[in-house]
């Protein structure tokens, strides 16, 4: 069941930013998102949250310019997402700058799973043997991990953004603000946030030292283009601090001033740099950069973003590019497989799914490096929270979960595990997104269990997904100049896009492209309780991923959209969800 609602604002924030200029359509808007003023809307970098909030950050920069000056061998242990790998880069790049001995080191996911586990920690030893090893984007679960490190006479700081578990890894220091007794307030910044702000603390440090006194110190904020694509690619939470991170990023971007594997990345997604926007960071380059830690290897996208050799980022982009392909083929296949197993295994029908509160699925021929877009897939279709498994090692699967409002998964999976602490092996995450391991043979009792507790943290109406738009537009307000700034703040989790929704008569429709409608749609306006009619405004109009026609009357869920095409520009209405008008409050269309 779907529900369409107008996000609710606080009139005094509203009145204070129309007050301050903005037009009543925007000011309604951004006090839908929490903004109170219009300070809250300015992005410089000046107004970025101070390093020195972060617990430990002011004694780990101190640490890494001792472990410069005496020419330690530093080793980063990345992630292999989209987060994880321009963390890498990010630490890579600045670090070299900084006169740094500094190599790299990404988890096979397929070998060694996710973190700073032992296995990785060993092969670190043997193939770079570093003296001090920095995690990106993992590291504060991994208790055993740094344990092994310290044995074999390892120091490690650990760089992370996921909630901590009941203990802590015994490292020389951590950075994470998530991590018990740190201040910093901005909880949802991504992992290249966290060592772009180590990086930062650690300029800092090396200018007290005298570092620079004889060269020019770098400009940090050329790096921006990276936090920017992993902060939209990992999809956190976009408060004040990360709308930063994100815009200046957006605007080094759209200057042509990106480094050479995102320009390579835009080039073969054929997509335009000066109108970039947080679309094709979080849904063109994410994904092609993603695929590399999916089907291969994320050593292929962190080269892709190290080097500064332009062909050579293009020969790795077009590599990533044709294994995103690859990726989008075998989730098609897994999501038809998927959904004849909700049918025939689970029993379930669209009409019946709010039977149950939570889906689990696995099977032996799923790939392991997809199962978490599939997941969020099923969970879109059905607004429940899943876990999709595949084959692992050593008799274990690997799931992957995504989740709706109102149940914290990785909190539902603590649950599980003090339940039943014989099923789980091990998981981690954040509220929408969390990994873990479990015995192939405890799939069906894990499933039960999860379900159990989806039952417990969840209430009826938390599965009816609701779909939140920002109401109607007066005929005055829909116009290009407005879609063209839209397009160009930044959205995202937590700050999402604005949509709008109304009644429309479809006047014509045709395919193009194979798969989309291309419409007209003339809008409906309430003439009284009973009566509608047609508005004198016609509006271009498209809907994607659709051959069949539309009835002639819909309520609609839109977006404006800035259409370019032949060299013309012009606004459309891009419709985002659809449903069939309930014709019977209707007694004369004219």
């Amino acid at each position: 069941m779907t529900r369409i609602t107008t996000r609710s604002y606080n009139l005094q924030s509203f009145q204070t930013l129309h007050d301050c200029g903005l037009p009543p359509v925007l000011a309604r808007i951004f006090a839908a998102r929490g903004i109170e003023n219009s300070s809250q809307l300015e992005t410089e970098l000046i107004r970025l949250i101070p390093f020195a909030q972060l617990k430990n950050i002011t004694v780990t920069a101190a640490l890494l310019a001792d472990a410069i000056a005496a020419k330690k061998r530093l080793l980063i242990i990345a992630d292999y997402d989209s987060d994880g790998a321009t963390a890498c880069a990010i630490g890579i790049r600045i670090l070299r700058k900084f006169g740094a001995t500094i190599d790299y080191l990404v988890p096979n996911r397929f070998e060694f799973g996710y973190g700073l586990t032992p296995e990785i920690v060993h092969l670190a030893h043997e193939t770079k043997q570093p003296d001090l090893l920095i995690t990106v984007d993992n590291g504060i679960a991994s208790v055993e991990g740094v344990s092994t490190a310290n044995r074999l006479g390892m120091q490690v700081i650990i760089t992370d953004h996921h909630l901590p578990g009941d203990a802590l890894p015994a490292a020389m220091a951590i950075i994470n603000p998530n991590q018990p007794g740190c201040p910093f307030p901005s909880k949802s910044i991504a992992g290249v946030g966290v060592i772009f702000y180590l990086m930062l603390a650690l300029r800092a440090e090396l200018r007290q030292r005298g570092a620079f006194a004889t060269g020019q110190e770098p400009n940090l904020a050329g790096f921006l283009d990276l936090v920017a694509l992993g902060t939209v690619a990992d999809v956190v939470k976009l408060d004040s601090n990360n709308r930063i991170l994100v815009q200046q990023g957006l605007e080094r971007i759209r200057k042509g001033r990106a480094c050479a594997g995102i320009n390579a990345l835009l080039q073969v997604s054929r997509r335009d740099y000066a109108q970039i926007s947080t679309y094709e960071l979080g849904f063109m380059l994410g994904p092609r950069l993603n695929a590399a830690g999916r089907l291969d290897d994320m050593s292929l996208g962190i080269e892709c973003l190290i080097t500064d050799d332009e062909a050579y980022a293009l020969e790795i982009a077009k590599q990533l590019d044709e294994l995103n392909r690859q990726r989008r083929e075998i989730e098609s296949t897994m999501q038809e497989s998927a959904l004849i197993k909700l049918d025939d295994i689970l029993k379930i029908r669209d009409e019946e799914i709010q039977t149950t509160y939570s889906i689990c699925l696995f099977d032996q021929d799923w790939h392991q490096g997809v199962i978490g877009i599939l997941a969020s897939r099923i969970k879109d279709k059905y607004h429940r929270p899943v876990i999709i498994f595949a084959p692992g090692s050593h008799g274990e699967i690997k799931g992957s979960g995504r989740s709706i409002n109102g149940l914290h998964l990785r909190d539902a999976l603590d649950l599980v595990a003090k339940q039943r602490p014989e099923l789980i092996s091990k998981f981690g995450g954040h509220a929408a997104a969390a990994g873990l391991t479990i015995n192939a043979g405890d799939f069906e009792k894990f499933r039960d269990a999860f379900e159990h507790v989806a039952q417990i943290l969840l209430t009826p109406a938390n599965l009816t997904q609701v779909i939140e738009t920002d109401g109607d537009l007066e005929p005055a307000e829909i116009n290009l100049e407005l879609a063209a700034y839209l397009d160009h703040q930044v959205w995202g989790q937590g700050f999402p896009q604005p949509s709008f929704n109304a009644r429309f008569y479809v006047e014509s429709q045709r395919i193009v492209g194979e798969k989309h409608l291309k419409l007209k749609l003339r809008k409906l306006d309430c003439a009284d309780s009973d009566q509608l009619r047609k508005s004198d405004n016609t509006f271009d109009g498209i809907l994607f991923f659709q051959n069949d026609p539309l009835p002639d009357i819909i309520d609609a869920v839109y977006r404006l959209q800035v259409n370019e095409y032949n060299g013309k520009t012009s606004l459309q209405f891009l419709l985002e969800h659809w449903f069939q008008a309930d014709l019977s409050i209707i007694s004369n269309a004219s």
